[in-house]
């Protein structure tokens, strides 16, 4: 990112999501009404401001890239690369001029108007093969300027039954060719992997903690 996964298919070294309404339904259940109250305090978490350039790596619908619009303007422009086409066309027909959408892949960022002041990848990292995340974040250094801020967020494992059955779809991490629904164990990340690569990569990490319901993150900066 930065998403779940309700049917996929296997697109080179990721899945992509191929339904981005059933998703935002998802979403929008998984969230309990709160789902625009979290990703405001996420896009606020970013600390992106006017005439900033934000990249959104996994950006999906686009809905974490619009929270972020009015935050870099005047001047700014938020960039959401995402490796589903269906996501990027849904994300373009709703998002404000200043968001810029693009086709590609975390661990292989090919975007223009670097460096960025600030990236972001909500809900993505988990669902990144386990052998490309560490590439993916050390990407997100990459195309930083130095002193650019990290923001990753991540699912936490709900505890209550009901809540890993409604979330579960947005939860699962891609292991290969999926052709319809999976279930089973492992549904979300490791609340602490996020953290252990965003250091690997060589960010200095600025703090750690959760946002209710269901959400952890980190946020780092470019020394």
């Amino acid at each position: 990112m930065g998403r779940g996964k309700l049917l996929r298919h296997h697109h080179e070294h990721s899945g992509t999501i191929d339904h981005p309404r059933a998703y935002e339904l998802l979403s929008r259940l998984g969230y309990a009404g709160r789902r625009r109250l979290v990703f405001t305090q996420l896009a606020a978490l970013a600390g992106a401001g006017p005439g900033e350039r934000v990249l959104d790596v996994g950006c999906g619908t686009g809905y974490l890239t619009r929270r972020l619009a009015p935050l870099v303007a005047p001047g700014g422009r938020v960039v959401g690369v995402d490796p589903a086409p269906r996501m990027i066309a849904y994300a373009r027909h709703r998002s404000p001029a200043n968001c810029v959408y693009l086709v590609g892949e975390g661990q292989a960022l090919d975007v223009p108007g670097g460096p960025f002041d600030v990236v972001v990848s909500s809900l993505a990292v988990h669902h990144i093969p386990p052998g490309a995340r560490e590439t993916a974040v050390r990407e997100m250094f990459r195309v930083l300027r130095p002193g650019g801020r990290l923001l990753i967020a991540e699912l936490r494992p709900p505890r209550r039954p009901l809540v890993r059955r409604l979330t579960g779809p947005l939860t699962r991490p891609v292991s290969g060719p999926v052709s319809g629904p999976v279930s089973g164990p492992g549904e979300a990340g490791d609340p602490g992997e996020a953290g252990a690569l965003v250091r690997a990569a060589g960010f200095r990490v600025q703090a750690e903690g959760d946002l209710w319901p269901l959400l952890c993150y980190v946020r780092a900066v470019k020394p």
